[in-house]
């Protein structure tokens, strides 16, 4: 089974660090054995693009959040980043990432933009159409 760890459990010498075993935090440990981000049910999209509110509480204490909370948060506070951008920069799988972004959507220190869906952009005829026009200019 593949261990998922934070930066803080890699390193040897930590408590969540063992030298033969190696990293000893699981992945239902890090969202308490949740499955599904918040109450509401709330869906990420791999491609959501996740926003810091620096202004939100308890983004600047870092004793209000557990350690994969904070690496979200770091991420957030450099640039905005989608779901999957956060995933590979923490280590963490695609799941445990969208439970701890609930976590932090709900306590308000980010928001999420959603993707446009399909049926709402533009057909591919009428692009098609506009760039021939402005070809023609």
């Amino acid at each position: 089974m593949t261990e998922y760890t934070t930066d803080a459990a890699r390193e040897p010498g930590s408590q969540w660090y063992d030298g033969e075993a190696g990293p000893l935090v699981r992945p239902y440990a890090m969202t308490g054995g949740r499955t599904r981000p918040g109450p509401t049910g709330v869906r990420f999209d791999l491609i959501a693009l996740v926003t810091l509110d620096p202004g939100a509480p308890g983004v600047d204490d870092d004793t209000a959040h557990g350690p994969e909370h904070r690496a979200l948060i770091d991420l957030c506070r450099v640039e905005t980043q989608s779901v999957a951008e956060l995933a590979a920069g923490t280590d963490l799988p695609v799941g445990v990432v969208r439970v701890l972004l609930g976590d932090l959507l709900e306590l308000g220190c980010v928001t999420v933009s959603r993707p446009v869906p399909p049926a709402q952009l533009p057909d591919e005829r009428i692009l098609r159409e506009v760039i021939a026009g402005l070809r023609a200019l």
